[in-house]
């Protein structure tokens, strides 16, 4: 595959408050694990943030603690880019959009758009608070919504319905500031013609699409504004904080936030230049048509980089000499819930991500999220998964195939790679599942199903456990310490692959795994080769996963405002159980289900009954190892179809260190039917 110049931006995180772990799922952990992926792969790859650090909201805060909005946004700078580094968030650049450089790009794209006689100037009625003597902000001004009756609308848009109306519109207005009744008072302000560009970015789009795959949900709220129809959008506001409109007759007027903020990706790329001395670097990356350029945000923001963004990129390279390239993609998640619930610091529901990044490490965070991002839907974090994500997953699958292996290899080896002899088809099966799952992650990454490719990596792990327990080093290193020496080299080789594939999740507990393999990354595509030499000495293994406690869950659980929905919710009532019923089934036939790794068709005969079942336990049964014996059923569900096959029924079943299953199964002497309570 040849090597890409990849210009990718997260959103900006508003310096209004510490960032979440909604945050860290949307825009900023799947960013970065695509962009180390890509930088491993070879492609040459500029990573941009920065803070947002303009619009109402910042002012608000500032009024409230009765302090300037520079203090605001220094703080909140602060912490957030303090907690991405704690998180491993990869950025080359972490700029902020009260720099001046920021504000002169922002001003000339509006002077280039007022030059090319592109943006309208209206009149329009806008809130004005008469005890203050000052024009209200969208967001100072709370009422009735026109459309759906939501009671905390703000004067141009409902948070609740998303309606967009006239401030004139709003039922029952009132200052933010003062309490009072504002009054609707002429204002002039310059408008960007956004519906003439409707069917030029409907193109735009739509190719996209159909060269890359946009997501559906990110197409689907496209779609949504298109179907309303695009409407011109003031880029002014009567504010004193944010970029001065550039006019001589604009006293009191900044740039609107959702014109200047976007324009940060470019002013970011800017400051960065000029930081390494190379100050027309930015050029190479904005304005090459051969960039691919990659838009990470939450689903709240589609329209700005969608929509917004690449018709104000339209609109200045009609007239420019050297055009700036517009997205290729945009990956929008949905949003991340906690225990069921929105974040939400008035409620004290949630926690910031400096707070959980001060009490665990980043990495079983960032593998958690990883592995339940909302990339198609809203998802959910809870407390007790993170808890077995990281006990059941990354230190008894994951860390465990490790210890074992380094551990065998210290005692029987001396700590030193052991040579391969001639591999049995065990072998050869284990080295070429390693070669191919390289090229197998890069195909999820590239398409940005990090949930998926994570998930998938972890697979690797499990695959190497399994080897490691079907070879029996245990036995071979007493009867043929050849064939033994030959499992621990392809374990290790293993080891080594799985460093790499999840040094993009785990940058951290990767980076502790090639020390400890005393080595170092290769390229992407060759991480599936042999890259342990015979002879090569090897470090001694710590535990790379320690346990997460119960009470260590518990203490975070208590600190939530009205937690006792989560510490009920795994409970049921005694009746609630008794509802399920539980008999001892016998296993009289079995066989695979073509086309399915994962399951077998189940014949069980229950006193006299005989039904069909179909069990997930392939990976870690034959269908001849499974009958005769006598499992437990839950034998009062509901049918369902796998696979077009009818189930009547689960079985029981538990996964052991290994992740392999194990059915739960009773004695012969148990007659089938039983009922078990």
């Amino acid at each position: 595959m040849p090597k890409e110049k990849v210009l990718v931006t997260s959103a900006l995180p508003y310096a209004n408050g510490p960032i979440h772990l909604g945050h860290l799922s949307g825009a900023y952990l799947p960013a970065d694990i695509y962009v180390r992926y890509k930088r491993l792969n070879g492609d040459d790859v500029l990573y941009l943030c920065g803070s947002d650090e303009h619009g109402v909201p910042i002012t608000i805060s500032a009024d409230n603690e009765k302090v300037s909005p520079q203090v605001i946004i220094d703080r909140y700078n602060k912490i957030n880019y303090e907690t991405f580094v704690k998180f491993g968030i990869s950025f080359d650049h972490y700029s902020r959009t009260s720099l001046p450089i920021h504000h002169e790009t922002a001003q000339e794209f509006f002077k280039v758009f007022k030059k090319n006689k592109l943006l309208k100037e209206k009149q329009s009625l806008q809130f004005y608070d008469q005890k203050n003597r000052m024009f209200l902000p969208d967001r100072y001004v709370e009422g009735t919504c026109p459309n759906c009756g939501f009671q905390e609308a703000r004067s141009d848009e409902c948070e609740n319905c998303s309606a967009q109306y006239e401030p004139s519109e709003l039922k029952h207005p009132k200052s933010k500031i003062s309490g009072e009744t504002p009054i609707l008072k002429e204002t002039s302000h310059w408008y960007f013609p956004l519906g003439n560009f409707q069917a030029v970015l409907e193109k735009y789009i739509n190719d996209m699409n159909e060269k890359y795959g946009w997501k559906e949900n990110v197409m689907q709220y496209c779609r949504g504004w298109f179907k309303d129809g695009l409407r011109d959008r003031a880029v002014t506001r009567d504010l004193d904080w944010g970029v001065k409109v550039p006019l001589d007759d604009a006293e009191g007027k900044v740039l609107y936030v959702w014109f200047e903020a976007v324009l940060g990706y470019i002013s970011a790329a800017k400051d960065y230049s000029v930081k390494i001395g190379k100050p027309d670097l930015w050029k190479e990356y904005w304005q090459d048509p051969k960039t691919k350029y990659i838009a990470f945000i939450g689903k709240d923001n589609v329209v700005f980089h969608c929509i917004v963004f690449p018709a104000m990129l339209m609109a200045y390279n009609v007239s420019a000499s050297s055009s700036y390239c517009l997205p290729q993609n945009v990956p929008a998640n949905e949003f991340l819930n906690f225990e069921g619930k929105k974040f939400s610091k008035s409620r004290s529901w949630g926690i910031d991500a400096i707070d959980f990044l001060n009490n665990f490490p980043a990495d079983p965070l960032r593998y958690a999220l990883a592995t339940n991002l909302p990339e198609n839907r809203d998802s959910d974090f809870q407390w007790k998964e993170f808890q077995a994500k990281n006990n059941s997953e990354l230190a008894a699958i994951f860390g465990n195939f490790i210890n074992r292996t380094f551990t065998f290899v210290h005692k029987h080896f001396e700590g030193k790679v052991p040579p391969r002899g001639e591999p049995s088809e065990i072998d050869k099966e284990m080295l070429k599942t390693i070669s191919e799952y390289p090229s197998k992650i890069a195909e999820y990454f590239e398409h940005f199903k990090i949930k998926d490719g994570t998930n998938e990596i972890m697979n690797l792990a499990r695959a190497g456990n399994k080897y490691f327990n079907d070879s029996e080093p245990w036995n071979t290193v007493k009867s043929d310490t050849d064939k033994c020496g030959t499992t621990i080299n392809i374990c290790l080789q293993t080891i080594y692959t799985l460093s790499e594939l999840f040094e993009p999740v785990l940058p951290f507990s990767s980076q502790k795994l090639f020390d400890v393999l005393n080595s170092k990354s290769v390229s992407w595509a060759d991480s599936g080769k042999d890259n342990l030499a015979e002879g090569h000495a090897l470090k001694s293994a710590d535990i790379l996963f320690p346990q997460i406690e119960d009470d260590a869950i518990t203490n975070q659980i208590n600190k939530l405002s009205g937690n006792e929905d989560i510490k009920s919710s795994n409970t049921i009532t005694y009746e609630d159980f008794m509802k399920t019923e539980l008999r001892v089934a016998e296993v009289v036939e079995a066989e695979k289900i073509t086309k399915s790794k994962k399951l077998l068709k189940l014949k069980v005969k229950i006193d006299e009954e005989v039904r069909q079942v179909i069990a997930g336990i392939a990976q870690s049964y034959e269908p001849e190892d499974i009958i005769g014996k006598k499992v437990v059923l839950v034998s009062n569900l509901k049918p369902a179809k796998l696979m077009g096959e009818e189930s009547n029924g689960m079985i029981l079943a538990v996964s052991d260190n290994d992740g392999k299953l194990k059915v739960l199964s009773v004695e012969n002497s148990i007659k089938s039917g039983t009922r078990i309570s």
